[in-house]
Order: structure tokens, then sequence, then C-alpha cells
């Protein structure tokens, strides 16, 4: 068995990254005229739907996938590579405490980390190279025809983050004793009831529910300070 034979997957936005990668690089290719400026402005207006509470976390990503799928066809592959290093330079260190904490924990103990992620490849690759140094990263792959977007998806790993992670399980002789898994959405359950040690890190609703259901850690982070959750309380009971 290799030295790296335990396996930690983490979700990358929301999870390590403060922010959004998927929605930097939608305002990052806007600001360099790649993307219509039009589009900043509806990413924005749906980001404030979210924090205004008149819109939920999943319709907002919703709405950064199907801008970006509308308006990546007939882009340059080196276009958005130039917009990805740009956003990663700039907010790579935006990370939360707990989640580096634990990276840099699993990382002495030889574990073999994994990041997947519904931002687009391009974006996730980068921040792996620039900040994660993970052993494996997955985002979400647009098809290519000689450097062109064409509009199409070749890949989706959001929709069974579990099925990524067991495949990749098989292909590379780990196992599952002692894993470590964390994420912030129900998006990331899949995989997350595969882990001996699951954790639902700054959960939406959704993922809080099934955390509490199966008896997951919860472990909410605010300004500096890291709390972990015994008890949750229902918005509709304060």
């Amino acid at each position: 068995m290799s030295e790296k034979s335990k396996l930690a997957v983490f979700d990358i936005d929301g999870t390590i990254f403060r922010k959004n990668l998927h929605f930097e690089l939608i305002n990052e290719l806007s600001w360099i005229n790649v993307f219509p400026r039009k589009v900043r402005d509806e990413i924005v207006e749906s980001y404030t739907q979210w924090l205004e509470h008149k819109g939920t976390y999943e319709s907002y990503r919703s709405a950064l996938v199907n801008l970006f799928e509308e308006y990546i066809k007939g882009c340059k592959e080196e276009d958005i590579i130039r917009a990805s290093k740009m956003v990663v330079d700039f907010h790579k260190d935006r990370t939360y405490v707990f989640a580096e904490g634990l990276i840099k924990k699993l990382k002495k103990e030889n574990y073999h980390l994994i990041a997947i992620s519904g931002s687009p490849i391009e974006i996730v690759r980068e921040y792996n190279h620039k900040h994660l140094n993970f052993d494996q990263v997955y985002g979400s792959v647009y098809e290519l025809k000689d450097g062109i977007y064409t509009g199409g998806y070749l890949a989706e790993p959001t929709k069974n983050k579990g099925q990524v992670v067991e495949k990749y399980v098989r292909e590379n002789d780990l196992t599952l004793e002692g894993s470590y898994g964390i994420g912030d959405t129900e998006s990331d359950a899949s995989f997350l009831e595969l882990m001996v040690n699951p954790i639902a890190f700054n959960p939406n609703e959704n993922l809080k529910q099934i955390a509490q259901e199966k008896g997951w850690r919860i472990v909410v982070e605010k300004k500096d300070v890291v709390y972990e959750m015994t008890q949750c309380v229902n918005m509709h009971l304060i």
C-alpha cells in the first residue's frame, strides 16, 4: 500500500475559499470584455438576492452556471486561462481558518487530498497550482475545439461527487479508512456519506438537515472564530 493510502475530499467554494471562484471568474471576464459587461450586473443581482434572503444559494449558483454556459461559447481558451490567473493571484489567500488548519494537518499525515468543485476546471486548476497543491482537482469541463469553446459540457462533477470519489479511490488504490470529507451544500452530501469523518462546514439549510439526520459534524466559522455545533435551531423557531 502506498504512503498516501488515506483520502481527504474537499469542496472549494464556501469551504476552503471564502468567496466563489465561478463568480470571480465571470466578474473578471466581464471587466476585461471577454464577456459583456451586463453579465457582471446579472451575477451581482443574483448574489444580492441571496444575501438579502430573496433567493436561495442554489438559485444563485444556478445563475452562475447558466450565465457561464451562455457566454462561454465562442470564447478563446487562452482568455479564460488569463482571467483565471488574474483572479487566483488576487484572491488565493482569502480562505477559511478551519479548512486551512485541516489541510495542513492532513498533509502532515500523508493523506491523499483531492478537491471537487462545480467551478470551471481552468480556474480550479489555477487555484490548485497557486494555493492548494492537492493531489488531484476536479471542476466543470467545457468542450473545446481548436482552442475555442463550443458551449457544450464534457464533465460536470457536481452532479454526483460521490461517484467521482469512488472512481478515484479504485483507480489510485486508496482506502476510505480514516477518510475525511468537508463540504457546505447538499451537492457535497454524496461524497460526505462515503467518508469516515464527514464535516458539514458552514452548511446551507439542506446540508444542515442531512448532517443532523446522519449525525455528521457541523462546524461554523464566523470571522476568526470556529464553532462546533451540537444543536442547530431552525430559523422559524427563533
